[in-house]
């Protein structure tokens, strides 16, 4: 068997959470920035990722549902994980960004994965506190993907993971293979493979064997 992680936010989908949150709090500029000095590593993931739920602080919380409606998958990705997953492939999504969203997504695509581990944006009396809590504040990645490949009972030579940013860092120098989904540039050099689309991230699976050729689309 083999285990196949990804991160979320710009590897399974173009957008990220916490803008499209922004957007409909008129604060997406702010945040923004804020998470590109994340994905290139000038600051700590954590310590973006509390700013940027600082500014959503008030935010109703039939607004964070819209937001979370508007967050779709790359072209491809759905077809992607069901074959991988019928191929008696494990998968997971490690992400910092916010569970309810990415279940939202995954859910309204028709995509089932084996894993899930996300943070939470902290909502109270229907409101957002501007407080994040969760499994990917205070420990890495790779944390994660060590104790999923455990669990699988697999060595991490047999994990494959997939990130674009500095927080995907980490996890992708641990995994068997590391895959660069369009990735900043610090990440590139620590990949052994960089795609630039599904279409390319699913061929390199089907060239190596973890899936079979001829199967899905996208």
């Amino acid at each position: 068997m083999t285990l196949v992680v990804f991160d979320f936010d710009g590897s399974l989908s173009q957008s990220d959470l916490t803008v499209l949150l922004g957007q409909e709090h008129d604060v997406a500029g702010e945040i923004r920035g804020l998470a590109e000095q994340g994905l290139r590593g000038d600051v700590d993931f954590a310590t973006t990722l509390r700013q940027r739920a600082s500014l959503l602080e008030g935010m109703p919380e039939d607004r964070v549902e819209a937001a979370y409606e508007r967050c779709k998958l790359r072209e491809g990705v759905t077809e992607l994980i069901g074959d991988l997953r019928r191929s008696d492939v494990s998968v997971g999504v490690i992400t910092g960004s916010f569970e309810d969203g990415v279940e939202t997504a995954l859910g309204r695509a028709g995509v089932a994965v084996d894993h899930l581990v996300a943070n939470r944006l902290v909502v109270e009396n229907g409101a957002v506190t501007g407080e994040v809590e969760g499994p990917l504040l205070d420990r890495g990645k790779e944390a994660v993907l060590e104790e999923l490949a455990a669990a699988e009972g697999l060595d991490l030579e047999g994990t494959i993971a997939v990130g674009n940013g500095a927080t995907d860092l980490r996890m992708l120098q641990v995994a068997g293979t590391a895959i660069g989904f369009d990735p900043e540039p610090l990440v590139a050099e620590h990949c052994d493979e960089v795609v630039t689309s599904i279409r390319k991230l699913r061929l390199y699976f089907e060239q190596h064997g973890i899936i079979e050729t001829g199967e899905g689309g996208g």
